[in-house]
């Protein structure tokens, strides 16, 4: 009978604290072979000290750190079988491409002609062959950031850990080393975890993710698990816009989140499908930003709804006219999804 192997990565009810504040709580995670795994959350939520636990840089004060099913809790960091790369780069400006990619595996003593071959296919990986005589300085920013992964992956680690490397390019560049990140773990078949606060890079690149919140993990799951059925009212309020309703059934408050580009406006009184669930309201406010146009719906029940519409045959002018106007939002109750509250959580505890 064939046993499941050792996740790659594994903490067990890991904690760490500075001071009186507690970065991390208590943290159960498995990061499989070969995954490319997100740590998701806003600043301050804990992934930046579990990523840290994980490479060695922290001590945990409880809990275990596992790669590959071996307890490497107290283990230095030189002495784990990980590589992290950071947004700095933190490239030697004196070397050259060739040298800071080598540079490891001349510290681990690997020999010169090895060490060569060895930074060229890495170079190559990344898309930088012929470029190895070429100083830091002389590199674009996204060329400095694929300098830096080829000097991690050039060890051939079983784990690289990505703390926000592409927080200082631009967003067009951002998003094009998103694609080729996921790519290049696609082709390395490496496990990659990631930290990032950035839902969008955390939903395009992700097998799966992890939100953070509080020094806790909220939800894990796969991008569009956790995108269209959100567990907590922080996750649907985080990964992407989300609105929350809040209504009484059978006497019991409730809240439920629907996703903005899952609602239909229609006329005031227009029809909806039949089994729709809606709510009437008058458009509060518009915002044309180019693709879509974004609707804030203040609604006739209380609160209110941000509606996400593609400008398929919209102007900007017809988009904008539309404030004021009195509308029927419909959508499908398969896209409304129920929420705990706090209260639950504390029950259920």
């Amino acid at each position: 009978m064939s046993t499941q192997p050792p996740a790659d990565v594994q903490l067990e009810s890991v904690e760490k604290s500075y001071g009186d504040v507690r970065a991390v709580d208590g943290i159960e995670l498995e990061v499989a072979h070969g995954e490319f795994f997100t740590l998701l959350g806003p600043s301050g939520s804990g992934k930046t000290t579990t990523l840290r636990l994980i490479a060695g840089f922290e001590l945990p004060d409880a809990g275990r750190v596992l790669l590959k099913g071996v307890d490497v809790t107290r283990q230095p960091p030189f002495a784990r079988d990980v590589n992290t790369v950071f947004q700095d780069y933190a490239l030697f400006p004196h070397l050259t491409v060739e040298q800071n990619v080598a540079y490891g595996l001349k510290v681990k003593r690997v020999r010169r002609g090895e060490r060569l071959k060895r930074a060229g296919e890495a170079l190559q990986l990344v898309r930088l062959g012929g470029l190895q005589a070429r100083k830091p300085s002389q590199l674009s920013g996204g060329q400095r950031q694929r300098v830096a992964l080829a000097r991690a992956i050039v060890n051939r680690p079983q784990v690289l850990l990505l703390d926000e490397p592409l927080g200082a390019l631009d967003l067009k560049l951002r998003q094009e080393m998103q694609v080729f990140l996921k790519a290049l773990q696609t082709e390395l078949g490496m496990t990659f975890v990631y930290v990032t606060h950035d839902q969008e890079e955390a939903l395009t690149m992700s097998d799966r993710l992890a939100v953070f919140n509080g020094g806790k993990i909220e939800q894990v799951g796969a991008p569009a698990e956790v995108y269209e059925h959100p567990d907590t009212e922080f996750v649907a309020g985080f990964v992407g816009v989300s609105n929350v309703l809040e209504r009484t059934l059978n006497g019991r408050p409730r809240r439920f989140t629907v996703r903005p580009e899952k609602i239909h406006i229609l006329e005031e009184h227009e029809p909806a499908e039949p089994g729709a669930e809606f709510e009437t309201g008058r458009i509060r406010d518009v915002v044309y930003v180019g693709m879509v146009t974004r609707y804030a719906v203040e609604l006739d029940e209380g609160g209110e709804l941000m509606v996400i519409r593609q400008n398929l045959e919209t102007t900007s002018s017809e988009a904008l006219e539309a404030r004021g106007r009195r509308v029927r939002l419909a959508w499908r109750p398969e896209h409304t999804y129920e929420i705990e509250t706090g209260e639950e959580e504390e029950q259920h505890g």
